[in-house]
């Protein structure tokens, strides 16, 4: 056990260390220390190894102030880590002694897209004056820089889709006049802002801009968003690689990135990230690489990077020869100035032979068909998915749980466990002495089966495994969004009142 002010020197004395929270997301998002990355108990198992490659890193346990910290630890050591701790009364004791806790999810990353602004000088648009530009017919081109499925979701109308860290390496195919404006969205505020520098830094002269606000200031403006599009960039190495590589390598010089081959450290953790797109990850990566799309990387890194002053190495398969390059290093360079980490680029081509990730193992657990859970009317389904998700669909009668919270289910001639991880419906399953759905749900809707669609089950106060954004709300949705935008400004001014962070500095 260790007490705040203790945790607080720890975060500054430049030894690696990962903070971890063990409740879930949406739990998490109501308040955590700002370098805290969830570790929910629900995933535990499956979470830790990935965002704790190294057994012997120094780690520290947090909660609400209740034993999920503890139990967490617990779950650590039963993996072998040697170096564990848990914060005293967690964040409520932190909070106590004068520390910021602060709300929300992946908030370095956002609180690092707003530094940029304030530091760089973005140029913006508000949705009004980028409508009058589209009506004014001059030569623009108005870029969405999230993953597909948000863009799929509502975007501004003629939008394309190129998620962030495909933008300097597409840009010169995309708009190759520079007397063309190029416009970059997302549905708030950082995306758009770190997609605007990403080009600005990469020296792109045409003029360019974030619009201010996003998909979400568009609609509070009263204008209508886009639904269901799918336009995107064309696949393939663009035609403007070599272009794009040497902007991409004079950004990434500029911010200290190293490049070449590392040497394995046993005291050092390191994370191997391919930060191509999902295609190509699949199609090929190199061994011990996970994927981790370069905008999505800088847009929430907490996903998979938890330890401080680890080692990152980065690889989109090769260098300028092969049209490779401009997205490991862009992503790197972003990392150098985010802080607090030794990025690297792994450069050339591939010295092994690529490799794709094996098929999700058998169960280890009983196993029922979709044909026979469809025929026993009397069984009980209950559904590990993310609440968003169980909302959008799910198999009728089902039940919606987070591992670990759910209470003893009543006798029933089958009880069965579906999860989109297989390995999360294993652990669960074995828990309850339940059978596991082969394939999951997907299964079950690919076969034709019904499915049920509900937005208000769970109900948003019971989404506690998600942090809602504002349009997952089933009510109050504007002033959500206005709420949203205003925390990601003031976001700024807490990570100054903090002093935990140094973005610029490399």
């Amino acid at each position: 056990m260790i007490e705040p002010a203790t945790l607080k020197a720890w975060i500054g004395d430049g030894r690696e260390l990962a903070i971890l929270d063990a409740r879930e997301d949406g739990e998490f998002g109501q308040g955590h220390l700002f370098w805290a990355v969830p570790c929910p108990l629900s995933r535990a198992e499956l979470r830790a190894p990935v965002l704790l490659p190294n057994k012997a890193t120094r780690v520290v346990c947090v909660d609400g102030g209740g034993s999920h910290a503890a139990r967490l630890a617990a779950v650590l050591r039963g993996l072998g880590h040697t170096d564990v701790h848990v914060l005293t009364g967690g964040t409520p004791a932190w909070a106590a002694a004068g520390y910021v806790v602060f709300t929300g999810v992946n908030v370095p990353s956002k609180a690092f897209g707003e530094w940029a602004e304030h530091h760089y000088g973005t140029e913006s648009l508000d949705p009004v004056e980028l409508q009058a530009l589209m009506a004014s017919g001059q030569p623009m081109v108005v870029l969405d820089s999230r993953p597909m499925d948000e863009f799929h979701r509502m975007t501004i109308p003629g939008a394309i889709n190129v998620p962030g860290g495909e933008l300097v390496y597409r840009i010169g195919d995309i708009a190759p006049d520079p007397g063309t404006t190029i416009v970059i969205n997302c549905a708030g505020r950082t995306r758009s802002i770190m997609g605007a520098e990403s080009l600005r830094r990469a020296g792109v002269p045409n003029r360019i801009v974030a619009l201010r606000n996003g998909t979400m200031g568009w609609e509070l403006a009263g204008l209508t968003c886009e639904r269901g599009q799918t336009r995107s960039y064309a696949p393939g190495i663009p035609a403007s690689a070599a272009l794009a590589f040497s902007r991409a390598d004079g950004f990434a010089r500029q911010t200290g990135v190293r490049f070449g081959p590392i040497e394995p450290a046993a005291d050092r953790t390191t994370y191997c990230l391919d930060v191509r797109s999902a295609e190509e990850f699949a199609a090929g990566h190199l061994p011990g690489f996970r994927h981790a799309p370069g905008g999505q990387l800088i847009q929430a890194t907490d996903q998979w990077v938890a330890v401080r002053h680890a080692r990152i190495v980065l690889s989109d398969l090769g260098g300028q020869e092969g049209g490779g390059g401009a997205r490991a290093r862009m992503a790197a360079a972003w990392l150098r100035l985010l802080g607090g980490w030794e990025v690297h680029v792994l450069d050339g081509p591939p010295a092994t032979a690529l490799v794709t990730d094996a098929p999700a193992a058998a169960p280890r657990t009983r196993t029922v068909s979709v044909a026979r859970l469809a025929a026993t009317p009397a069984a009980l389904v209950i559904d590990l998915a993310r609440s968003v998700d169980f909302r959008a669909g799910h198999i009728p009668g089902a039940v919606w749980g987070v591992r670990g919270r759910m209470t003893p289910p009543p006798p029933t001639p089958l009880l069965v466990v579906t999860a989109p991880d297989p390995a999360l419906a294993q652990l669960a399953a074995k828990e309850l002495g339940a059978h596991v759905l082969e394939g999951g749900t997907a299964a079950w809707a690919a076969a034709g089966l019904p499915m049920m669609r509900d937005r208000a089950i769970p109900a948003d106060a019971d989404c506690v495994d998600f942090h809602l954004r504002p349009y997952d709300r089933n009510s109050g949705v504007e002033d959500a969004m206005r709420a949203y935008l205003s925390w990601e400004i003031d976001l700024v001014h807490e990570v100054a009142r903090d002093g935990d962070a140094h973005f610029g500095r490399h």
